[in-house]
């Protein structure tokens, strides 16, 4: 076994292997860039080492950077992660050559799967299914039509070394492919050092399975079962669930056994998946091959049991597999949300700042703590910056059923309490409380098709906005309660009486635009009993003011809300929804009710940055005709490109930037007439 392994990467894979290799005994040396020189990958390692500036280009992506913190630490084995350079077969090579050992596959394997283009002509020859589709990188702009042309509309463009939908456009008719063909190149070179692109067809509603393998280098090779992806944005997967609601013992076995004979064709050796596009008949297409450890692995960790970072460690070493595919069992169901740094109202683009508040779920209603995982990579006043992958976090819960871990992942979710930087917390909840979801009918348009291009929490559907009414209602007596007591006042009857009733039509409460009258009654201290919108609630709960969590049982039923003080109300955020609750006399809100809304400023003749990164460039020139829709410039963010269009026709007046400038979020990038 290894004395000392070194991690080739940052944030919260970094964490989960230095978690893994403690387990193990073994020391691990983190490295870093200026950017996370205070990061907590850097606080938990045994030793670690600067590598160079925040870009990764310059630091965790130099394979000169890391051979010379492993000649200065002693390392004797590398641990990759995920992206950076997990899929760099030169990175295997030189450390080979150097005799360290590279936790993963072998470079000639992972030369060959790691590769869009090269893994799908091995998969045909192997008799693996594979999307119809040109597997050669195309040359041109022309070159790509004449394809998309042949094998038809819509297609998606890939780029061949990529991977966290990185290089990836989907395009849906000619006039799309030039400009989606200069996204994807840009985006490839940029993330993997390798621009080719090639075209495949888009298949309409796919479902995104993939088969996690596991092989050792004694020629032992199992599978162990499916993760279902389909929940993803953008191409990044957003969710994802062990087993798939949609498989079946049958369609499990097949699938395995076509991943594991790839693997074994291609001498495979270490963990690694094997990804499919899977369609409304249940006809499965080999999609590409991950030669590393995956972003959502804890998932079948859950329902197998395994600990597959050990498992590659073990395997590294020259170890067996101590089972085969008859001692591999699945058990319960696993699910597990991504928490990411970007604004869902937004569009989802990429957010930076520091994290203020950063509380992680430590229990659940629904069982103990053993049903309620964080795969963390932060610390409470962390910055996140626009050098890296958004991603702050895994959230994951397991349960007996599918239903339970759903349970759990509510729960636990409402519980992530995060300030200071933007976040997709409200949307998973909303994703996770969507009918649909719920019934498992996922495709991978769901978000698409239910959520649009943005997410707008005030509009989220909810079930009981009465009970959230009530339990506002309930807080701002207890708010109410508290001010009397400093103050050394007694309780008025406009404070909502203790007398059962008395007041009740005189206050409401306003959600989501209604108002519901409110009526109280006190049965203790801790027990409240509301009638709020024509429905009884009684509220067992020990909130307190101050607090940022209401817990407690509304009828019985376990309830937990993230909740913030306003000047006539509180914010919430429950089950997706999320607005401002106002508690007030009925006249008051009769008064409110007659007055003019506010209109929002036109920012229309503004191209303003809706993020913060780096103008890659600008479509225009002072002077030119614009239409709406058009496209007007180009921001990086995230290791991803976004185009910035026109919201409406006119004359380019103005350009206050150049490419190449960092940008603000809001910051003006040129102005119309």
């Amino acid at each position: 076994m290894f004395n000392t392994i070194l991690i080739a990467n940052r944030g919260e894979i970094a964490c989960r292997v230095i978690r893994t290799a403690r387990q193990l005994g073994i020391k691990t040396v983190a490295v870093y860039s200026e950017a996370d020189q205070n990061a907590l990958h850097v606080d938990m390692a045994s030793d670690a080492v600067f590598i160079g500036p925040p870009m990764a280009a310059e630091s965790y992506l130099r394979i000169d950077a890391i051979m010379a913190a492993i000649e200065e630490t002693g390392a004797d084995a590398v641990h990759p992660g995920y992206g950076f350079l997990s899929e760099n077969p030169e990175f295997a090579e030189q450390l080979d050559a150097a005799g360290i050992t590279f936790i993963g596959p072998r470079p000639d394997a992972m030369r060959v799967m790691g590769d869009k283009i090269e893994s799908k002509l091995f998969a045909e020859k192997a008799g693996v299914p594979t999307v119809p589709g040109h597997a050669e990188p195309v040359k041109s702009a022309a070159d790509a039509k004449k394809i998309a042309k042949k094998i038809g509309y819509p297609v998606i463009l890939k780029a061949s070394a990529g991977g966290g939908g990185k290089g990836m456009r989907m395009v849906e008719s000619a006039a799309e492919i030039e400009e989606g063909l200069r996204a994807s190149t840009a985006e490839a070179e940029s993330s993997f050092g390798d621009g080719r692109v090639f075209v495949e067809k888009f298949i309409t509603n796919p479902r995104h399975i993939e088969i996690q393998i596991l092989a050792d280098s004694h020629g032992n090779c199992v599978h162990l079962g499916e993760r279902e992806c389909s929940i993803q944005r953008r191409h990044q997967k957003v969710i994802e669930e062990a087993p798939s609601p949609f498989v079946d013992a049958a369609m499990r076995a097949e699938m395995g056994a076509q991943a594991v004979a790839l693997a074994r064709a291609v001498n495979y050796q270490s963990a690694g998946t094997v990804e499919f596009i899977v369609d409304a008949e249940k006809n499965f297409f080999f999609l590409e091959m991950n030669t590393r450890l995956q972003v959502e692995h804890p998932v079948t960790e859950l329902i197998t049991g395994l600990d597959l970072v050990e498992q590659m460690i073990k395997v590294a070493a020259g170890e067996e597999l101590e089972f085969d595919q008859d001692g591999v069992s699945l058990s319960g169901w696993a699910m597990e949300s991504r928490l990411y740094a970007e604004d869902p109202t937004r569009g989802f683009l990429p957010a930076i700042g520091r994290l203020v508040e950063y509380r992680e779920p430590v229990t659940g209603v629904f069982g103990t703590s053993k049903n309620v995982r964080v795969d963390g990579g932060v610390n409470e006043g962390d910055e996140i910056t626009r050098y890296y992958d958004p991603m702050i976090a895994k959230l994951i819960t397991n349960g007996e059923t599918r239903d339970e871990a759903i349970k759990h992942m509510q729960r636990a979710l409402e519980e992530y309490y995060v300030r200071g930087v933007g976040n997709n917390l409200g949307f998973l909840s909303a994703v996770m409380a969507h009918p649909r979801f719920i019934e498992g009918a996922l495709t991978t348009n769901f978000i698409a098709e239910e959520f649009g291009e943005r997410f707008i929490p005030e509009e989220t559907a909810h079930e009981d906005f009465g009970m959230l009414a009530a339990i506002a209602a309930m807080m701002h007596r207890r708010e109410v309660e508290r001010d009397n007591q400093i103050t050394g006042r007694a309780m008025s009857g406009s404070a909502l009486s203790r007398e059962q009733f008395t007041y009740g039509d005189e206050w409401v409460a306003i959600v989501n635009g209604e108002s519901h009258p409110i009526r109280i009654a006190v049965a203790d201290n801790q027990k409240v009993e509301i009638h709020a919108g024509g429905k009884n609630y009684v509220i067992d709960s020990g909130w307190r003011p101050g607090r940022s969590l209401f817990t407690g049982q509304v009828n019985d039923e376990d309830i937990c809300m993230q909740t913030e003080r306003t000047s006539t109300g509180f914010k919430v955020r429950h089950a997706g929804y999320q607005g401002e609750i106002r508690i007030m006399s009925s006249f008051a809100a009769e008064l409110l009710n007659r007055m003019p809304a506010k209109k929002a400023a036109d920012t229309s003749k503004q191209l303003i940055s809706p993020m913060p990164g780096l103008l890659v460039s600008v479509e225009v020139e002072v002077g030119q005709d614009v239409k709406s829709g058009e496209a007007l410039a180009v921001v990086e963010a995230m290791k991803m490109e976004n185009q910035l269009f026109a919201e409406r026709d006119g004359v380019v007046a103005k350009i206050y930037l150049e490419p190449g400038d960092s940008l603000d979020v809001g910051q003006i990038i040129l102005e119309l007439e």
